[in-house]
């Protein structure tokens, strides 16, 4: 498969809401200290990434996870990638959510669900697919097809990234999982995307940046969105 940007889709650490049960939403909830370990963690897995640029959510456990992972960087926000408008239910235990006649909805049709007094999870998925295919889309064009950008954001967020990624209905993205800090790589052909890392708490990140390309014949539309016959030989070690 030729060389094309990659997205670094990275989910903030853990915070308080999380580790009491609740639906933080977009309340501005912080990191626990457990999700500041997190974050720092997974910037040492970052470290050295030629990263072309750095967008987050607006939400302030966003941006304190990339204050801890890549210090160095300066964030563009991108109101895309905020959390999905749950209005009504945030702030509330998902014990007792669970209880709601819409939980069943969110959980086997999101793509029908509305939360009370916010968003659809429909709209969410459409803005959060349109924000990072812009961003992927100009992030090439000044980069290059080796650029590799990161964007942090939320576990409903990039969980319907990863969908439209795979071509699924967005019914089926509860099968999906993203972890605190965890990192999803996504590369965005002229015909169809990749999903190359999904979930990634641990693994070596290194071997997501492109190799340097070589010169060789001009790659059609086609070739560059061909996938690698018997599964190709994996990033170069």
């Amino acid at each position: 498969m030729v060389c094309v940007a990659t997205l670094l889709l990275l989910r903030h650490g853990r915070t308080t809401a999380n580790a009491d049960g609740g639906l933080a939403g977009r309340q501005p909830v912080e990191l626990d200290e457990t999700g500041r370990a997190q974050a720092a963690a997974v910037g040492e897995r970052l470290k050295g990434l030629p990263l072309a640029a750095v967008v987050t959510s607006p939400l302030i456990r966003c941006r304190q996870t990339l204050e801890l992972a890549l210090p160095g960087a300066e964030p563009a926000v991108e109101e895309g990638l905020i959390e999905c408008g749950y209005g009504a239910w945030e702030g509330q235990p998902l014990k007792k959510l669970a209880k709601e006649p819409l939980w069943p909805v969110v959980q086997q049709h999101p793509s029908a669900a509305v939360f009370p007094e916010g968003e659809s999870m429909a709209a969410m998925s459409a803005r959060a697919v349109a924000a990072v295919r812009a961003w992927d889309t100009r992030i090439s064009a000044e980069h290059g097809p080796e650029a590799v950008w990161l964007a942090c954001s939320h576990g409903d967020v990039i969980k319907a990234i990863v969908a439209d990624a795979l071509g699924v209905h967005l019914d089926l993205f509860q099968r999906i999982v993203a972890d605190p800090a965890s990192v999803t790589a996504i590369r965005y052909t002229p015909l169809r995307p990749f999903l190359v890392r999904l979930n990634d708490t641990g693994g070596d990140l290194a071997g997501l940046v492109p190799p340097p390309r070589k010169r060789r014949r001009r790659a059609t539309r086609a070739t560059e969105s061909d996938a690698a016959v018997g599964g190709g030989a994996g990033a170069a070690r």
